[in-house]
């Protein structure tokens, strides 16, 4: 029996890399059945809203989603904010999918080591950012202007459901891994972080298999700069997680080679989930042929290992990639200033043979 992905390529160089993830796959695999579907500014265009029903309809009746980037200057100014492609498209994709446990890891590969900002072996990272991603600030109400528009109110709320949930997601990356939890939070000032602190610490009694530590998030931005290679899994809510793993991206070398996967509830050994460079739609290099797919291909890959349990194939992808780096194949945001850049298209194509 087929497997359906819903693809949704969005703006910018969202085409171009998801085209190549693609590709992969279908390589990869022969039970794929792909439909393509508008998202972001591209389905404004066409319907005048970043979301049509139809596109929410195909993620519901597919097996997983692979998605590509939303947005560009042309759609800032949108009125109301909510048809704008950020959050019109991908905070309703999330709530509406139940999304809520945002995997992103974050790996120096060692053909990059050098491109990372941090010099020699205190570059060396091999981590992931657990984030959960329906709640918080991003999620609650109410959410306005006041006083003329001159006092502006945002509210964080976290339920123990909320937060066990994400955990226990946490619990099981963490047994495929070195078995380290760091809990991120700000209990020392904020309630929603008490209220984290302590249900993950009532959970690490119930896991003694896993060691979990806990971490006020001021200290986790530091210690990610001093020594990036002290963690194995953070877990932590969802501004803090949209920051961390934005610092712990920059790390690695460049935003073009991470990939990440937000997951439904679990079932049967996989999850639903959509699948995503954590890059943007980079307008500036659009249709030039010039993006790096190594992020939206390792996405790929991760919606392999989760969605349909094939870890052996979703291994295959990351060491051809890494196989590709190891050869001095670069693009021109990791190519440097002593390497020819290769293009998003050749970039696949080497992957693709050394795949094969």
């Amino acid at each position: 029996m087929s497997k359906k992905i819903a693809v949704l390529p969005g703006d910018g160089i969202g085409p171009e890399v998801t085209t190549q993830a693609v590709r992969v796959l279908e390589a990869i695999r022969s039970d794929f059945e792909f439909e393509t579907a508008l998202v972001g500014g591209a389905a404004y265009d066409d319907s005048g809203h970043p979301l049509p029903a139809s596109t929410l309809d195909l993620c519901r009746a597919s097996d997983a989603v692979l998605f590509g980037a939303v947005g560009g200057p042309k759609y800032d100014k949108i009125q109301p904010p909510e048809m704008r492609p950020e959050v019109g498209a991908l905070l309703p994709l999330r709530s509406e999918l139940n999304l809520y446990a945002n995997v992103r890891p974050a790996k120096t590969m060692k053909a990059l080591l050098s491109s990372s900002p941090l010099r020699g072996d205190r570059g060396r990272m091999d981590l992931v950012v657990m984030r959960e991603l329906t709640g918080g600030i991003y999620f609650a109400r109410p959410r306005e202007r006041r006083d003329n528009g001159n006092t502006a109110v945002d509210t964080c709320i976290y339920r123990r459901h909320e937060v066990v949930r994400i955990a226990e997601h946490a619990f099981a990356i963490a047994r495929q891994r070195r078995r380290e939890i760091v809990s991120v939070d700000k209990a020392n000032v904020l309630e929603t972080s008490r209220l984290w602190r302590e249900v993950v610490t009532e959970m690490a009694q119930s896991n003694p298999d896993v060691k979990v530590t806990h971490m006020l998030v001021d200290n986790c931005a530091m210690q990610l700069v001093r020594d990036p290679g002290q963690f194995d899994v953070i877990l932590t809510e969802n501004m803090f997680g949209d920051i961390l793993s934005d610092e712990a991206s920059m790390i690695t070398g460049s935003l073009g080679l991470l990939p990440s996967a937000s997951l439904s509830d679990p079932k049967d050994g996989t999850v639903f989930g959509l699948y995503e460079p954590i890059h943007g739609s980079a307008p500036d290099i659009a249709g030039l042929n010039k993006a790096n797919p190594i992020a939206a291909i390792l996405s790929a890959a991760m919606l392999l290992r989760y969605s349909f349990n094939d870890t052996e194939n979703a291994e295959r992808i990351e060491a051809a990639v890494e196989s590709v780096l190891e050869d001095g194949l670069r693009t021109a945001d990791i190519a440097g200033t002593e390497t020819s850049p290769i293009t998003t298209v050749e970039m696949g194509d080497a992957i693709l043979s050394a795949l094969k």
